[in-house]
């Protein structure tokens, strides 16, 4: 069967969950709780990738005026805002399993797509050094180490402006 990209139900929950929590570092990864706030502020914000009944890969955020991803926007959902300007981006997970399928990359296009449909000026992400080729691959720009401490790590200020 082929593959939807759809947004996101309220019985999707434990199963981003389980895949956001097996994807990060426990100091990283989005708590149950954290993820359920998002999908009940920002629906529209989830893209999922479901193919044949299994959720196999996600991506997650929120749109906002401000043009930097704040620490604070991870655990804040309030801080949503339907038509802002830039759509932040929290997570961008495959299973485990899945991986090494492009599955992301049909995620990530759907996001540019819509992102650009919906008039934002473009997205930001953070990653971490070894994924900056692969968003650049998208045309993110690297705007160099972060002023987060999120999970206690170096991340990488990507954006790609339409």
């Amino acid at each position: 069967g082929g593959f939807m990209i759809r947004h996101v139900k309220a019985d999707d929950l434990d199963r981003l969950a389980t895949i956001e929590a097996a994807s990060y570092p426990k100091a990283e990864a989005a708590s149950k709780e954290s993820i359920k706030k998002r999908m009940e502020s920002v629906p529209e914000c989830f893209w999922i990738l479901e193919e044949d009944g299994v959720i196999k890969s996600f991506i997650n955020g929120m749109a906002t005026d401000e043009e930097d991803l704040a620490d604070i926007m991870y655990d804040d959902a309030s801080m949503h805002k339907k038509d802002g300007e830039w759509q932040m981006i929290f997570s961008v997970v495959t299973e485990k399993s899945f991986r090494g399928q492009g599955l992301a990359n049909q995620v990530m296009n759907k996001v540019i797509e819509d992102c650009k449909a919906r008039g934002r000026k473009g997205i930001v992400l953070t990653c971490k050094d070894g994924l900056r080729l692969f968003y650049e691959g998208f045309g993110y720009k690297d705007e160099g180490i972060s002023q987060s401490n999120h999970g206690d790590t170096i991340w990488y200020k990507m954006r790609l402006t339409f």
